[in-house]
């Protein structure tokens, strides 16, 4: 019996052992999703204690404090850090066999070097062993600690992107990059939330805008603007893909009705989606950006916790739209003007899996390896068996060996382990296959390929 968390820990075969300890574990990081905050990053921020840095933000630790019974209190209310540190502290050992279980012990083995397991007895210990070692650990110090050669922030059209400047002026080792995220741009089902973005909209770009194509054209100059700033991906949170016919009258009485404080309908909003995404997509292929779209959440289903919250409180959920027919039509509209950028899919429902895998592949046009990705296993699927199950659906349906690989999607400076968690089960589903005689034992290959898909295949694509 293995000792958990051991230094072999998922690798069953040794030709896992093999690839991960020789190809995979020194690889650096590109990390080209992540919501990390840009101005921590530039004022190369300390942390006070383990609570700030560890449970501040994370609502997948916050959903298993609630599922354990502890009270909102104890997880985003007034009690004191400590005391929300040992509320988690307790729910720690209810989480085996979630991810956050694994997670939560590697990110404490790693950078802090803490072994023994966290619940309600080594909570101070533990507490107090990390809070001694925080002064070390800055923001810039954590990244550089886990090699991460590159990351993207995830940022609204508006921002001025000041801290990005900033980090540039004085680099320390990690190119931090922008990725243009207007979401707040299609919400046209939302009149208060769509003219709050309007008005920052001109604002930040000195113009009017009073009608639909002075909205794209504020876009755009954003666009370029971003793209100057280094900013080479697009990036959209989408409950499902949009696709509907529409003329410019259309998108022209949609602004004005959202203008005016009403609602679009539910087809309205599905035209002005299919616009402006569409327009978005042809400015990324021009400027030579990657698209990414993260697709089939439900947010926000919990309407009190919303209201004293605020959006990211740890209540979303997997949804269930159908894809396929929109998705198809959307990228080949693109490509048939030859306007489809490298893009990026990232599916939330594990149902979809080999919907997303195989609508990849009907684009690849020849001009870049893998140019449509089927992106990692994402959000809730970013444990051991969805990310097993995204790699054997890439496999049996696309080319694994041409993935860009792993990614955090997170807000903490500590979720780094994931890219080690990630390396391991790949080192370990392609170990297994080579000692069950279903790949050759052709070493120096299959580390090839494991070592691009943990860095050099992003390396190349994405082409920072």
């Amino acid at each position: 019996m293995k000792a958990f968390l051991s230094e072999d820990f998922l690798l069953q075969t040794e030709t896992a052992k093999r690839l991960y300890f020789d190809y995979a574990q020194a690889m650096p990081v590109i990390d080209y999703h992540n919501h990390l905050p840009p101005d921590e990053i530039a004022q190369n921020k300390t942390f006070e204690n383990l609570t700030a840095i560890w449970l501040k933000g994370d609502h997948y630790k916050w959903r298993a404090m609630r599922a354990n019974g502890v009270a909102e209190e104890y997880i985003t209310g007034t009690a004191d850090d400590y005391t929300k540190f040992r509320h988690w502290a307790a729910t720690a050992p209810y989480t085996m066999r979630n991810p956050l279980y694994h997670w939560s012990h590697m990110e404490l083995r790693n950078p802090f070097g803490i072994q023994a397991l966290l619940d309600s007895t080594t909570a101070e210990k533990i507490y107090h062993d990390c809070n001694a070692q925080l002064p070390r650990f800055s923001t810039q110090a954590l990244l550089l600690h886990f090699k991460v050669t590159t990351l993207c922030t995830t940022d609204d059209p508006v921002d001025t992107l000041a801290h990005h400047q900033a980090i540039a002026r004085q680099p320390f080792g990690t190119r931090v990059l922008p990725t243009f995220r207007p979401d707040r741009a299609m919400t046209v089902d939302n009149p208060t939330v769509f003219n709050q973005f309007v008005a920052q909209l001109e604002a930040v770009t000195n113009r009017e805008i009073q009608r639909f194509d002075d909205l794209l054209e504020a876009l755009k100059s954003r666009h370029s603007y971003f793209h100057e700033q280094g900013c080479r991906l697009s990036d959209h949170g989408l409950n499902t893909f949009y696709f509907a016919s529409y003329t410019h009258q259309d998108l022209t009485a949609i602004f004005d009705k959202v203008r005016s404080g009403r609602a679009a309908t539910s087809d309205e909003n599905t035209q002005f989606k299919t616009a402006l995404l569409l327009a978005l997509g042809e400015w990324n292929h021009e400027r030579g950006w990657v698209q990414q779209f993260h697709v089939g959440a439900i947010r926000n289903n919990n309407s009190r916790l919303l209201q004293q919250l605020g959006a990211d409180a740890g209540v979303d959920s997997i949804g269930d739209w159908n894809m396929a027919v929109a998705m198809s039509a959307f990228f080949d509209a693109l490509d048939k003007k030859d306007k489809l950028a490298k893009t990026i899919v990232y599916n939330l429902n594990p149902a979809y899996n080999e919907v997303f895998a195989t609508m990849a592949g009907n684009f690849q046009d020849g001009t870049v390896p893998g140019k449509i990705q089927f992106g990692s296993g994402w959000w809730f699927l970013d444990q051991k068996d969805g990310m097993e199950k995204q790699l054997n659906t890439l496999s049996n349906m696309g080319l694994l060996s041409r993935f860009v690989g792993m990614l955090t999607d997170s807000r903490s400076f500590l979720s780094y382990s994931r890219h080690e968690y990630f390396r391991r089960i790949l080192c370990n589903l392609i170990g297994n296959d080579v000692e069950a005689g279903e790949l050759p034992q052709d070493m120096p290959w299959l580390g090839k390929i494991v070592q691009d898909i943990c860095y050099y295949n992003a390396k190349s694509y994405f082409g920072f």
